[in-house]
């Protein structure tokens, strides 16, 4: 029996001011996390529209 998930919530904290010493994403990673964000987007709109037609 396969098991569907419903519902994942997911939480992150952002701070641009980091003292951790991290280097800055560079100019390939943005363009990726971009795409990232974007494929996001597309997925939760799918998930709305399925569930406006419920």
């Amino acid at each position: 029996m396969p098991i569907e998930i419903k519902e994942l919530h997911i939480k992150i904290n952002v701070s641009e001011n980091s003292s951790s010493g991290a280097k800055p994403a560079s100019a390939s990673s943005s363009s990726a996390e971009k795409d990232n964000v974007a494929e996001c987007v597309e997925q939760v709109m799918k998930i709305i529209e399925r569930k406006k037609e419920r």
